[in-house]
């Protein structure tokens, strides 16, 4: 029906043919690969393929979402231990951890949230300690 919203159509992405992207993260300085398939403007969910490059990690950080990654090719580098492609690796809303690519190869992932994305790095709470402390 013509009154029903667009959400209501069946959405294809053919990754192949999608150039990359970029995320930028302001804290790190460094843009991350993407391809962004989902953003469901009513929850927040989002839907992406991205890259981390050989050696790159994102360093300690959390989010207000919850977080899945599935591995599609190379090795996820975790804090908890590496996982290879065909693995999917689920990150609670709120925990504490670092995730990228080994150093000896990048690592191409399905990265899902369940809410809207946001990061926050642990050395961005001890800057905000040793400021309110007059560190």
């Amino acid at each position: 029906m013509a009154d029903e919203p667009a959400s209501q159509e069946l959405q294809s992405f053919d990754s192949n043919q999608m150039p990359w992207g970029e995320l930028y993260i302001d804290q790190l300085r460094v843009g991350v690969p993407l391809k962004a398939f989902v953003s469901d403007p009513d929850t927040g969910m989002s839907v992406q393929m991205i890259r981390y490059d050989t050696g790159f990690t994102n360093p300690w950080h959390r989010h207000n979402c919850a977080h899945g990654i599935y591995v599609l090719d190379g090795v996820l580098k975790t804090h908890a231990g590496t996982f290879g492609p065909g693995n999917f690796v689920w990150f609670p809303e709120g925990m504490l951890m670092e995730h990228g690519a080994t150093d000896d190869g990048p690592v191409t992932t399905l990265f899902i949230t369940n809410k809207p994305f946001d990061i926050h790095y642990a050395f961005e709470d001890e800057s905000e300690g040793d400021a309110a402390s007059g560190g």
